[in-house]
């Protein structure tokens, strides 16, 4: 077990050990039906998952399904699992966060269950990942996957006659065509940390080497050496922004770019939904942010958006497993990803929103890559030390900052 792996399992250590002699609430039962809660992480999501409970409801009527998702919800689901309170389902994202949980053995083990074969492999094996090769299990199924990409306006890019780039240079030369014109090459939702983070992945996801995380546990690589690129190109990118990059949050910014504001935007595309919310209108269209100036190395980040998992303590399992298979099934998990304009690691289930036209190659020819960030310690906060780095622009300290942090977190 290395450092960060012992760091780690002594958070939760304590926890598990409260989970492990107890049985959970059987409160969950009343006039025959069971009451199961589902946790979710994405706000996003409510609306779709409103919609998939009522129609589970009608085909179980013996269950009942109560949907929660708070803010900041790693947080309270971290906090919930201090007090003996897991939730009875869970739909998370595919981070460090689950990885840690993952560890502290609260969740059921899906290494037997039938449903597995009806996921990809690859997007397991992601997940496996994030929990280590110590551990065996396979703990949650992988359920809709992510796009990190650079979202555009469909009609000023033509305005502008603008080709979609296919490397660095070109991004800048298309931003600087945008900026001469009068517009705003690139939108910027900073005032609220976490949006830093899918340009940082975006940027980081073709720059630095997959195993960083792994050497940087094993005090083989730091930040310092291997995101030099990285912070320069964070920085240039700020130049393109709307002034005043850290006035506006996600929701404004998502409501300005549906409404005119900017050519493009770096989120990813779970931001699609909302700006059409805003404005139904819109043409949009989306490519993998091209970091690197080798057009060939140029891959599109893409990720667990969803983990479905099961409090391995919940006195409901069979029921819980239950809406497990509902929702892996090839209709249900269409309707998610078409609601939520996102992709799917349920085989046979394809996102054809032509939107995604940029990209759908990426997921064709697999030339994808990972989220960096998912690797990194869960606690260490990147997103506020990203945040700050881009306020403070000092890229030395900053990227000492990130080396200290990780390394207190794996020290503890």
């Amino acid at each position: 077990m290395n450092k960060f792996t012992k760091g780690l399992a002594a958070i939760t250590l304590g926890s598990a050990l409260l989970l492990a002699g107890c049985g959970g609430d059987d409160s969950g039962s009343k006039d025959g039906k069971v009451t199961l809660e589902l946790f979710s992480n994405k706000s996003e999501s409510i609306d779709t998952y409103k919609g998939l409970i009522e129609e589970f409801e009608s085909q179980n009527p013996d269950i009942n399904i109560k949907l929660e998702a708070p803010p900041e919800a790693e947080t309270v689901l971290k906090t919930r699992l201090t007090k003996d309170d897991l939730p009875d389902i869970m739909s998370i994202g595919g981070n460090a966060t689950f990885g840690e949980l993952a560890r502290a053995g609260v969740f059921h083990d899906f290494t037997d269950s039938d449903a597995l074969s009806n996921v990809q492999s690859s997007y397991v094996d992601m997940l496996g990942q994030l929990v280590g090769p110590e551990n065996d299990g396979v703990y949650a199924l992988p359920y809709a996957t992510n796009a990190n990409t650079v979202i555009y306006n469909k009609q000023k890019v033509e305005e502008l006659n603008i080709d979609i780039p296919t490397n660095w240079d070109e991004f800048i030369a298309a931003l600087e065509t945008a900026q001469g014109a009068g517009e705003i090459p690139l939108y910027f939702t900073l005032q609220e940390a976490w949006t830093a983070m899918p340009i940082w992945n975006g940027v980081a996801g073709n720059l630095v080497a997959d195993d960083f995380a792994e050497r940087k546990n094993n005090n083989e690589a730091s930040f310092q050496e291997e995101y030099d690129e990285v912070a320069d190109k964070m920085l240039e990118l700020m130049e393109y922004g709307q002034g005043d990059n850290f006035s506006v949050g996600y929701g404004d910014g998502n409501n300005a770019f549906a409404n005119g504001e900017g050519v493009f935007y770096i989120q990813g595309n779970w931001a699609i939904p909302e700006i059409l919310k805003a404005n139904p209108d819109v043409e949009l269209g989306t490519f993998a942010l091209p970091s690197h100036n080798q057009t060939e190395e140029n891959n599109l980040v893409s990720g667990v958006d969803v983990a479905l998992t099961v409090s391995e303590t919940t006195p409901h399992k069979e029921e819980a497993l239950t809406f497990i298979e509902f929702l892996i099934s090839q209709e249900t998990a269409q309707q998610y990803i078409d609601e939520q304009k996102a992709f799917s690691a349920v085989e046979g289930v394809f996102q054809e929103d032509p939107v995604f036209e940029g990209i759908r190659v990426n997921f064709e020819e697999g030339t994808l890559t990972s989220f960096v960030d998912h690797y990194y310690p869960a606690g260490m906060g990147a997103e506020n030390l990203v945040q700050d780095f881009l306020i403070k622009k000092d890229k030395e300290a900053a990227l000492q900052t990130l080396d200290s942090e990780w390394d207190k977190v794996i020290n503890r």
